[in-house]
């Protein structure tokens, strides 16, 4: 049986990366990963940038029962907490079941402590001069986009076939 590497970041599950290649021409040569689906025992690919956006890496800490997500999948009740790491989506380092609050307490100091360090990691790459004027312009470029792209699906509904006259649609305008 395969032993699972990465977890979905919101669903969890358990998942296998097989391969990584690039595509071919109709994929636009982006990089596909193939990973298996443990649970439905299928093998399935999507691309490189949506492997690293919504699926992590499963490490030692990590709850088996949830897989890291905090919610019960068993029953399939995403209201209720994982009855293995009580909604943390972590356990000790050996990987066992915090017995009592103050294992549950360790538990929990270890996540805040692993995002004081991240939060002080992006303040100091934030502080390197350049860094934020690069981000700004990064989010300003990418609002254009969406808004240009709203525009031009706004045109072509308006274009479209409709029921009004001529077979227009009627807007209202």
């Amino acid at each position: 049986m395969t032993q699972p590497t990465h977890t979905h970041k919101e669903n969890g599950g358990r998942f296998a990366m097989v391969a990584h290649y690039n595509g071919d021409t109709t994929l636009g040569a982006q990089m596909i990963v193939v990973y298996r689906d443990i649970d439905r025992e299928i093998e399935t690919a999507t691309t490189a940038k949506d492997w690293e956006q919504n699926w992590q890496p499963i490490t030692p800490d990590t709850c088996t029962v949830c897989m890291g997500t905090g919610h019960d999948h068993i029953k399939g009740a995403k209201h209720k907490p994982c009855g293995g790491c009580y909604g943390l989506g972590k356990v000790k380092q050996a990987g066992e079941k915090p017995v009592g609050e103050w294992e549950l307490a360790e538990v929990a100091l270890g996540i805040i402590q692993r995002q004081k360090q991240e939060l002080e990691q992006r303040r100091q790459a934030m502080a390197v001069p350049g860094v934020r004027a690069a981000i700004e312009a990064h989010k300003a470029k990418r609002q254009r986009q969406q808004d240009d792209d709203w525009v031009a699906r706004e045109q072509r509904w308006r274009e479209g076939p409709g029921k009004g006259p001529g077979g227009g649609r009627m807007t209202g305008d």
